[in-house]
């Protein structure tokens, strides 16, 4: 069954197309070539034609877009749960590689440099995987009908879908680099994910578009940025690096002008403190205390395994190798 959009005599619609028909007959849907794909291939996606096909309003007529939104929605956490769990994947392999892999006389797990690294993507994978579950929550309750939880999804998934979506092509590549060549050949899983990951940045709406959806929520459902502060507001308190954040972010919303160029700085800023908001409730202390010193508080580098020395990473290299 697909889900399409289509003009109608209202305007621009959704539609429900089954594959067969109820009397048996095949709907004339003409598949015109399978698209040859940079990775994603296991999932076939074509272009099509509709040759007098049977399809069903689904929605109101020119509500199109309004009605297929909710799907959306869905496939946005799909992305966020895809992304969370391939970065994942690929912190387990890349520390399990370091675990057994000697170099210079010691595991790789046990050379300074090495365990920065996959400290770093630990806290990267613990903060989409937190996040990530807190909004397949709001989900459940929202369409259980929980307006409170669904105006905090609407705004919270758009954001951490850009962000989450973004970061996680980076972790598997710097995950791939742990293996060195070994992680650039086939034989190995890395290789597979690296290629997939970028898809869920761009599925559902790529960077751009998630930016300027979360701006379009924040501007025509002013309810959804209450119920994003009043979620960051439970974790006042327990992170003087969180509040400050919190603060500053308020602050860069008092302000929209300019605010389409500032998109990406908006939803990033957004993204972060949701993240920074569920760690300092809900995870190891360790894991929050460096995701705050180094996404929050400003002391971090463009590159991962660039974390400040002063943290503890024995709970957070735990952390990654639990998985194992």
């Amino acid at each position: 069954l697909f889900l399409t959009l289509a003009q109608a005599p209202g305007g621009l619609s959704c539609f429900a197309l089954p594959r067969v028909l109820p009397g048996g007959e095949r709907n004339p849907i003409r598949f015109m070539r399978l698209k040859d794909k940079l990775g994603n291939r296991s999932n076939a996606s074509s272009e099509i034609e509709y040759d007098h096909a049977t399809g069903w309003l689904v929605g109101e007529e020119g509500a199109g877009v309004r009605t297929i939104v909710e799907m959306v929605n869905m496939t946005r956490l799909d992305c966020v749960i895809g992304s969370a769990s391939g970065m994942r994947t690929a912190l387990v392999l890349a520390t399990h590689h370091a675990r057994h892999r000697r170099a210079f006389g010691a595991a790789l797990l046990d050379q300074p440099l090495m365990r920065n690294v996959l400290a770093d993507l630990t806290i990267e994978s613990e903060a989409a995987t937190t996040a990530m579950l807190r909004l397949a929550g709001a989900n459940d309750r929202a369409v259980r009908g929980d307006e409170g939880e669904s105006a905090l999804r609407r705004l919270a998934l758009a954001v951490t879908k850009y962000a989450v979506c973004k970061r996680a092509p980076m972790a598997a590549g710097e995950a791939l680099e742990c293996l060195g060549g070994n992680g650039y050949v086939e034989d190995f899983d890395l290789a597979r994910i690296y290629r997939e990951l970028p898809l869920l940045s761009i599925w559902e709406g790529s960077g751009n578009v998630a930016a300027l959806d979360a701006l379009r929520a924040m501007a025509r459902e002013p309810h959804t940025v209450d119920a994003f502060f009043a979620e960051a507001d439970l974790a006042v308190g327990a992170d003087r690096r969180y509040d400050e954040a919190l603060a500053r972010l308020k602050k860069e919303l008092t302000s929209f002008d300019d605010i389409e160029l500032r998109a990406r700085r908006v939803v990033e800023q957004l993204a972060l403190v949701f993240q920074g908001g569920q760690l300092v409730r809900h995870a190891p202390a360790a894991v929050a205390d460096a995701f705050c010193a180094t996404r929050l508080a400003g002391d971090w580098g463009h590159a991962f395994g660039t974390l400040p020395a002063g943290l503890d990473l024995d709970p957070i290299l735990e952390r990654a190798a639990s998985g194992l």
